[in-house]
C-alpha cells in the first residue's frame, strides 16, 4: 500500500503510466525510456479572445476553401464537356486541396475552441501520413498537368492519342497509391524512435518538428526517407520547367502577337499555382526556421497549410473561362465573357 501511494505521488502507476503535469500528458515507462503518448501543440495565443478571434478566422477560411474546391469538383462533375483530360486533374486537384486543409485548420480550430492544445500520438501519427501523402500527391499532379499542357501545345496533333483516357486513370491511381505508401514508410520511420520532447513546434503534426523531438538523431530509415523525397521534389520541379520551357519556346514561334498573348493567358492559371506551392514549401523546407516556440513558425505554416488550397479554386475559376462557362450554367445565370476568342479544347491550359 505504501509503494502505491508512493507510485501515485510520483504520477506513476502500476502499468507504467506516468501523469506529466507540468504539461498535462501521459506518458509511458518502456524499460529505461518514456514513450510519448500525447504532445502538446503550439498554439496561437494564451488569451481566450484571441482563441476565439483564431477559430473564427480560420472557420471562415475553412468554409471558403470547401466550397470553392467543391464548386470546381461539382462544375467538372456536371458537365460532359469538361470530361477531358485536363479537368480530370483539375478535379483531382481540388480534391486534394480540399482533403489538404481538412488535414489541419479543424483540429487547430478545435483545440482555440476547447482551450487546449493536447493531440494524441495516433492522432498525430494520422495527420502527418494524410498531411505528407497529400502534399506529395499534389506536387505529382501538379507535374502531370504541366506534361499534359506540353502535349496540348507542342504536340497538338498527337494529343488525344497521347494522353487517353486509360494514361489519365494510370497516372491518377500511380500517384495516389504510391504517395499513399511513401508516406505510410515516412510515417512509421518517423515514430519508430522515442521521443525526448513532448512540444511540437508547430500547430499541426509535421516533419522537421517531429524529427527534432526524437532522442537520437541517427535514424537511417528517416533519412532515406527524406532523400527519396527530395529526389521526388526535385524530379517533379525539373519536369515542370522543362515543360515551361518547351511550352514558351512554342508560344514564342506563334506568328501573331494576340494569338502568343492567348494562349500565354491560358496557362497562367496553373503556373500560378505552381508558382504559389513551391514557392511556400521551398520557404517552410529549405529557410531554416527556429527551432524552439515562435509565431513565425506559426506565420510559416498557416502561409503554406491554409493559403494555396484557399486561393488555388480562384485562381482557376477566375482564370478558366471554360470554368466561368460552366459555372454560370450551373447556378442559371448566362455568363458571357468579354473575350470570344476561342482555342481549341485540346489546346487549353489549365
Amino acid at each position: 500500500m505504501a509503494n502505491h501511494r508512493g507510485n501515485e505521488e510520483e504520477g506513476v502507476s502500476e502499468l507504467g503510466w506516468r501523469f506529466d503535469a507540468e504539461h498535462s500528458l501521459y506518458k509511458k515507462k518502456m524499460g529505461n525510456q518514456t514513450t510519448m503518448i500525447e504532445f502538446l501543440l503550439l498554439g496561437f495565443s494564451d488569451v481566450q479572445e484571441l482563441q476565439i478571434l483564431h477559430f473564427a478566422v480560420f472557420l471562415v477560411i475553412y468554409l471558403a476553401a470547401l466550397l470553392g474546391n467543391f464548386v470546381i469538383i461539382t462544375v467538372v462533375a456536371v458537365n460532359h464537356h469538361l470530361h477531358t483530360p485536363m479537368y480530370f486533374f483539375l478535379s483531382n486537384l481540388s480534391f486534394i486541396d480540399l482533403l489538404y486543409i481538412s488535414v489541419t485548420v479543424p483540429k487547430s480550430m478545435v483545440n482555440s475552441l476547447c482551450n487546449t492544445r493536447v493531440i494524441s500520438l495516433p492522432e498525430c501519427a494520422g495527420q502527418l501520413f494524410s498531411f505528407v501523402s497529400l502534399i506529395a500527391t499534389e506536387l505529382i499532379f501538379l507535374t502531370i498537368m504541366a506534361f499534359d499542357r506540353y502535349v496540348a501545345i507542342c504536340k497538338s496533333l498527337h494529343y488525344t492519342i497521347t494522353v487517353n483516357k486509360n494514361l489519365c486513370l494510370k497516372l491518377a491511381c500511380g500517384s495516389w497509391v504510391g504517395c499513399g505508401l511513401y508516406s505510410a514508410l515516412h510515417t512509421v520511420s518517423t515514430f519508430s524512435l522515442p521521443f525526448c520532447g513532448s512540444v511540437i513546434n508547430q500547430f499541426f503534426c509535421d516533419i522537421p518538428p517531429l524529427l527534432n523531438l526524437h532522442c537520437s538523431k541517427d535514424n537511417i530509415s528517416e533519412t532515406v526517407m527524406i532523400a527519396l523525397g527530395l529526389c521526388l521534389c526535385f524530379s517533379c520541379f525539373a519536369l515542370i520547367a522543362v515543360s515551361y520551357v518547351k511550352i514558351f519556346s512554342a508560344i514564342l514561334k506563334i506568328p501573331s502577337i494576340q494569338g502568343r498573348h492567348k494562349v500565354f493567358s491560358t496557362c497562367l492559371p496553373h503556373l500560378m499555382v505552381v508558382t504559389l506551392f513551391l514557392s511556400t514549401s521551398i520557404f517552410v523546407y529549405i529557410v531554416p526556421t527556429s527551432n524552439s516556440p515562435s509565431k513565425q513558425n506559426l506565420v510559416v505554416a498557416v502561409f503554406y497549410t491554409v493559403l494555396p488550397p484557399l486561393i488555388n479554386p480562384f485562381i482557376y475559376s477566375l482564370r478558366n473561362q471554360e470554368i466561368k462557362k460552366a459555372l454560370g450554367k450551373l447556378i442559371g445565370r448566362n455568363f458571357h465573357p468579354n473575350n470570344k476568342m476561342s482555342i481549341p479544347e485540346e489546346e487549353l491550359c489549365v
